[in-house]
């Protein structure tokens, strides 16, 4: 994302990534394959195929829940609708770190529910073919393994591409939809 401003993100910066997935899901779902939101936690990037994104905004007040596992920060008012919001960062065991300008929350519909999701940066809606997509890597026991779809190659780096489906697991999409 590219900004007169590299602390902040814009609302204009916002505005251009949302009509982008506005678009893209106006379209056939043959236009949506291969197409993903990236972002970036820590210093990683990160993609979620477009047909899970709803929109993008900035951050907000979050109120916390109690009793809800340590990656839920809580809950959002996003224009009346309350919606749970995730820390990816603890989500896969990742230090956390205080939110700044440009710290995002990505809303997905994720099984029929509404959940935010915080990342430090969105960066951009990408193509990535099937033939730049390589398996995730065989981790035995690693939880995050799950949530991987694949590894995006984008010319010299690699985009860590996430299964929305499997972000959360069955009881925690029961447990989440409000």
């Amino acid at each position: 994302m590219s900004s007169n401003s590299p602390n902040k993100v814009t609302a204009a910066e916002l505005n251009k990534l949302n009509e982008t997935i506005e678009q893209a899901n106006l379209e056939n779902e043959d236009t949506l394959k291969n197409m993903y939101l990236t972002f970036r936690l820590g210093k990683e990037d990160y993609g979620i195929e477009i047909r899970y994104v709803t929109e993008i905004v900035g951050m907000q007040k979050i109120t916390e829940v109690p009793d809800m596992p340590m990656f839920v920060k809580g809950v959002v008012n996003l224009r009346g609708q309350v919606i749970p919001v995730l820390d990816m960062r603890l989500r896969f065991n990742m230090q956390p770190r205080d939110y700044d300008e440009r710290t995002c929350i990505i809303v997905v519909n994720i099984s029929g529910v509404q959940v935010g999701l915080v990342v430090d940066t969105v960066n951009e809606v990408r193509s990535i073919e099937d033939d730049q997509i390589s398996p995730p890597p065989k981790t035995a026991g690693a939880d995050s393994a799950g949530y991987i779809q694949g590894m995006g190659k984008v010319g010299e780096s690699v985009i860590i591409l996430l299964e929305g489906e499997r972000l959360l697991r069955e009881n925690e999409t029961a447990t989440l939809a409000m």
